[in-house]
């Protein structure tokens, strides 16, 4: 027989367990600084994330995300910016946060493919029907081709685009660097206005209609399909072009002080997994996960890429000789 002692008794138990468990749950927030282009692609990353953070540990998560051009949002983190986590345009801008002593200098080695969750390339977006028949690195550095891109000294995607260029010119037969920095030149003579950002780029060329063509991330130019309309552009992929490589890094500082450590490893470490390599194949980023790239492999036209490391030996370098004040690029360019 229940005794109303022992309801009482029982009662008490249940609420304590359910108090235990409320005051253990945590609301965390975590802030994710990335480049222009990720946008829909961390809203997505972001709506089935904290679910499985929530199923795993009881704990609310919400995830802020901050973006702009790749080299002025790791500027707005070395000036005191709390990014719990960095997804960022090139390894070089991630390493100017370890200069500054805001994480290790060994981070490119705490996530699998050298902390690259998916890869990328530039590609040309024209208007419809190509009618300036652009099909070649060759063709954008002809006079009357209107050329739209961003600022390689803002814009991480602008820096992949030029180096894209260049990197074409260096593999010419012949070619020398003479050759390749005066086929530069030509292409930014063509260049009408420097937008700081790559996604600042496509709105001037999809929205506001300048230019002929748009050096674009892969993904760039599918969205512009998307939300434009394909009927407006063509995609062309050049026959060569660079292997574009977008890290992600923990910033040590942040998390530690913050303690968000456990979140924010557990969050960079499920852009690796099937979903959420699934997720970056929908929105145009080519997935490293050999069966989710099976999967989508008609999504992502073969390529003939070059890398950083091999033509310019490495960011540092490349950073260095191209793009620092009275470098390569100030060098070639006149501003409009």
């Amino acid at each position: 027989m229940t005794t109303p002692r022992l309801l009482a008794r029982t009662f008490l138990a249940v609420a304590l367990a359910a108090t235990a468990a409320v005051s253990f749950a945590k609301d965390i927030t975590l802030l994710n600084v990335s480049y222009d282009p990720t946008r829909e692609l961390y809203q997505d990353i972001d709506a089935t994330f904290p679910k499985y953070w929530k199923a795993k540990t009881g704990d609310d998560l919400k995830i802020n995300a901050s973006h702009g051009g790749s080299g002025a949002q790791s500027r707005a983190v070395q000036d005191g910016l709390d990014a719990d986590v960095v997804t960022l345009a090139l390894a070089y801008d991630i390493d100017a946060l370890a200069n500054k002593g805001l994480l290790g200098k060994d981070w490119q080695g705490k996530f699998r493919n050298n902390s690259t969750p998916y890869t990328s390339t530039i590609v040309f977006l024209v208007r419809k029907g190509n009618p300036k028949g652009i099909h070649d690195w060759s063709d954008i550095a002809k006079p009357g081709v209107a050329v739209v891109v961003a600022n390689p000294k803002t814009s991480g995607g602008a820096r992949w685009a030029y180096l894209a260029a260049y990197g074409w010119a260096l593999h010419q037969p012949g070619s020398t660097d003479a050759t390749a920095r005066a086929y530069i030149k030509k292409v930014y003579e063509n260049v009408p206005v420097l937008d700081s950002g790559a996604r600042g780029a496509t709105v001037t060329f999809a929205q506001r209609g300048v230019g002929d063509v748009l050096l674009a991330w892969e993904n760039e130019g599918y969205l512009s399909e998307k939300e434009f309309g394909a009927d407006k552009f063509d995609i062309v992929y050049p026959p060569s072009s660079i292997l574009a490589e977008p890290p992600v890094a923990i910033v040590d500082k942040v998390v530690d002080h913050k303690g968000t450590r456990a979140v924010a490893q557990a969050y960079l470490e499920y852009l690796y997994t099937p979903e959420a390599q699934e997720i970056e194949a929908r929105n145009f980023y080519r997935p490293i996960d050999p069966a989710v790239a099976a999967k989508y492999a008609s999504k992502f036209p073969k390529v003939n890429t070059f890398t950083i490391a091999d033509t310019f030996g490495g960011w540092s370098k490349a950073q260095a000789t191209h793009f620092a004040d009275g470098g390569v690029f100030d060098q070639i360019y006149s501003k409009k």
